[in-house]
């Protein structure tokens, strides 16, 4: 049967169930596409003797190194070397990508079930491929190729070598923050089994060989095991955060950690066992960054998506900083903070975006950071993430509806052109924002469109609970409305 690469590769990455989607066919097929459309145009014409290289990693997924040694012959047929560097974090790849100054692809399907697995590509220097820039065409081209065959192979083939990064990679992360002046802390953290029990051994212990910190590490599902035995490495969803809430009581620890299956989102939890959220370490850390940039004399720029939470622009422009508003999806934000020279940006998912990580995201970078600001004074977790935390949010809610334009055309109905919707603000930069925060009650929501599936996700923050459940309840009435009783 023809496989079908629009239900493989999508917005930001490949992703796909193994082998009926995703298999080691594809997989050469998509090294083949990489290499014409991504790495040989981008080989330096001015060293015409250089063979262009790619880093390659994979996470603890079983079908992993089938299909990372597939791909690497679609690459190696092209004449592009391959180094892989084996077992990584996503993070840990973006690493290589930009230390080595070569493009790269990171083979995870982050916290999808075992029977998935993905690629996420990346330019040389870390720079995104998404569906503005380059993955549509890497797509087409495998599909050619599926469809007929591939090319034959040049006549000088790419080498494939094999490198181990890791600590070159901790050392990396250790000169971005160092954490050898704070007080003690003891930190909980769960690896949910993924890559984060990878490492976090190295970066905040001393499996790289690095000198010891002042950190009392207690381990949580570091075994790795890409059938996620304990439970599923989304700490996006709250019945996965249990165990390390539960913990982290337990061994009256200071914090927690928790990473996703691939260790490029990071999850905070306070001495309570409560969940600091995105948005509040995202001003923490925001203005961490901010503050050493204003130090250097440079005026800072800060990203965040428009999920994240009101208080983040708060602070960034009260702290003097230039604040900058995208739409969702990783791929989208790289771009902007390139384009910006952003020095920090943060998203509601817990995605957390750096300028001396070469403007990509790393789950493990930002706890270091979380570390630093914890261990760098004495009150506990809780009193700092109140702080950042002002209003009130309902976190994201989704809504399967039979016809996703008609829900939407409820809600504008009601909210956008009906008399006494009061005076909104919207706009349409990724789904439908309505904004009633220069006006009192202060409150705004944003209702966005699923790529794959027929959901609506629904935001919504104001700046009291009550207001919030209001406007969360009136926007969920509309969207799962029937249109018989509209």
């Amino acid at each position: 049967m023809p496989i079908d690469l629009t239900q493989l590769i999508k917005a930001y990455d490949v992703r796909g169930t193994v082998p009926d989607q995703f298999n080691p066919q594809v997989a050469r097929a998509i090294g083949a596409a990489f290499a014409r459309v991504v790495v040989l145009p981008e080989a330096s014409p001015g060293e015409p003797d250089a063979v262009p290289r790619v880093a390659v990693g994979r996470d603890m997924r079983d079908s992993g190194p089938e299909l990372v040694d597939a791909f690497a012959q679609g690459l190696a047929d092209a004449g592009v070397d391959v180094i892989r560097i084996g077992l990584c974090s996503t993070d840990g790849l973006y690493y290589a990508s930009g230390a080595l100054d070569v493009p790269g692809a990171m083979f995870t399907a982050s916290h999808n079930p075992a029977v998935y697995n993905g690629i996420k590509l990346c330019r040389a220097g870390a720079r995104p491929v998404g569906q503005d820039s380059g993955l549509v065409a890497v797509r087409e081209l495998a599909q050619e190729y599926l469809d007929g065959e591939l090319p034959a192979p040049v006549e000088e083939r790419g080498e494939i070598t094999d490198r181990d990064m890791l600590a070159d990679y901790a050392a990396f992360l250790r000169s971005l923050v160092d954490l050898r002046g704070i007080r003690p802390l003891k930190v909980v953290v769960d690896a949910g089994n993924g890559m984060g029990g990878y490492t976090a051994p190295a970066v905040l212990g001393t499996a790289a060989g690095l000198e010891a910190l002042p950190l009392d590490v207690v381990p949580l599902y570091f075994e790795l095991d890409g059938s996620f035995p304990n439970h599923e490495a989304n700490p996006l969803d709250p019945k996965n955060l249990v165990d390390l809430q539960a913990a982290v009581v337990e061994h009256d620890a200071d914090l927690g950690l928790a990473f996703d299956g691939d260790a490029d989102r990071c999850f905070v939890i306070d001495e309570h066992g409560d969940p600091v959220s995105p948005s509040a370490i995202t001003a923490l850390v925001g203005l961490r960054e901010v503050e050493r940039e204003k130090a250097a004399g440079r005026v800072p720029t800060i990203i965040h998506n428009l999920i994240t939470s009101r208080a983040v622009p708060d602070f960034m422009s009260a702290a003097g900083a230039k604040v900058v508003r995208t739409r969702v999806g990783h791929s989208f934000i790289k771009a902007q903070m390139a384009d910006n020279d952003a020095v920090f940006g943060g998203e509601h998912s817990a995605h957390y975006y750096f300028r001396d990580f070469f403007f990509a995201d790393t789950g493990m970078l930002a706890a270091m950071h979380v570390l630093a600001a914890l261990g760098g004074q004495e009150h506990p977790l809780s009193a700092l993430g109140e702080v950042y935390e002002p209003y009130t949010s309902s976190g994201e809610i989704n809504s399967e509806v039979a016809d996703v334009p008609a829900a939407r055309a409820r809600v504008v109905q009601a909210y956008v052109t009906e008399e006494g919707a009061g005076p909104v603000v919207v706009d349409e930069l990724d789904g439908l924002t309505v904004s009633h925060w220069d006006s009192h009650p202060q409150w705004w929501f944003n209702l966005r469109a699923s790529n794959t599936e027929p959901l609506l996700r629904l935001n919504v923050e104001a700046a009291d609970e009550d207001i919030m459940e209001k406007v969360r309840d009136d926007v969920l009435s509309l969207v799962r409305a029937t249109e018989n009783e509209n």
